[in-house]
């Protein structure tokens, strides 16, 4: 099933609230008309199109109230189709919650997790408000209620590779160490990935859920994510770690690690496409159009 076929759920999710951006609802749009037809059955999350209205903070977390309703709901959209595979196009990072814990009840310890990302995806609200950056700790079990209680089968560390992650912020980096999870850098990755194929080869797993997040890419090279907003400041986004790969690099370690496992959950997310954003707004004022 590492080719898309009938029993392959294509889940579209324009879920914006995670990372408390609306343009990710439009990036997920695209990509579901961007991606090659679908074999199997198609189903979208339903998401609220982005207002001017600000989300609320809700204990500690933007939008929590929000996220929980698209959480219940992208549950009972998977288990009314009881898919083999799942292939999620998003959206900001959170949308892979359900649809990897969905497939870790279904694989269990066989399941291996490849997340391909400049970041860990491992704080909680006492680190950060948007709850995109909580994903992967939450997958694990650890985290805030409203996201690991839709995790029934937490996935050891053991199972977990980071691929492409560089520089991870102080409490990032205490809980890869503390939890012994596995990474390979931007230059292992374009040297071969030998530490995703040594953990492939040694971690017992058969089957594999890929995320990607496209802050993995190198913004001077890929236009439609969050760092390569036009007209933005050096430091306007925290000064966190920002992707040094590129399409090809990508593509070559996901055919890699294809050739050792069946691949049973593919996740795209956080395509920001800043130039279709500002089209799009430029045709509301334009005249017979707007």
């Amino acid at each position: 099933m590492s080719k898309q076929d009938s029993s392959t759920l294509r889940l579209v999710f324009p879920q914006w609230q995670g990372g408390d951006n609306p343009p990710y609802y439009l990036g997920a749009r695209l990509l579901a008309w961007l991606a090659p037809p679908a074999k199997g059955p198609v189903e979208e999350v339903p998401v609220d199109v982005p207002t001017d209205t600000p989300l609320p903070l809700e204990n500690d977390m933007c939008g929590r109230s929000v996220l929980v309703k698209q959480i219940h709901n992208a549950q009972h959209i998977i288990e009314r189709h009881n898919p083999a595979s799942i292939a999620v196009l998003g959206g900001d990072c959170l949308v892979s919650l359900v649809p990897f814990a969905w497939l870790a009840e279904k694989y269990g310890e066989k399941l291996g997790i490849l997340w391909i990302d400049t970041h860990p995806d491992v704080q909680t609200p006492a680190q950060y408000k948007n709850a995109h950056a909580h994903v992967l700790g939450a997958l694990m079990g650890y985290g805030d209620q409203d996201l690991t209680s839709a995790v029934k089968k937490p996935i050891a560390a053991k199972n977990i590779m980071i691929a492409g992650i560089h520089d991870p912020l102080p409490y990032e980096a205490e809980f890869i160490a503390e939890h012994g999870i596995h990474t390979c850098s931007p230059q292992q990755v374009r040297d071969g990935a030998q530490p995703v194929m040594q953990w492939l080869n040694q971690s017992g797993i058969d089957v594999l859920a890929i995320h990607l997040d496209l802050d993995v890419l190198d913004p001077h090279n890929f236009r439609s994510i969050l760092f390569a907003k036009p007209g933005r400041g050096k430091h306007d986004f925290g000064d966190v770690a920002e992707g040094k790969l590129n399409i090809p690099d990508v593509l070559k370690l996901v055919k890699e690690v294809m050739t050792e496992k069946q691949v049973v959950g593919m996740t795209i997310a956080e395509h920001l496409p800043w130039d279709a954003l500002n089209l799009q707004e430029m045709m509301k004022q334009i005249p017979l159009l707007g």
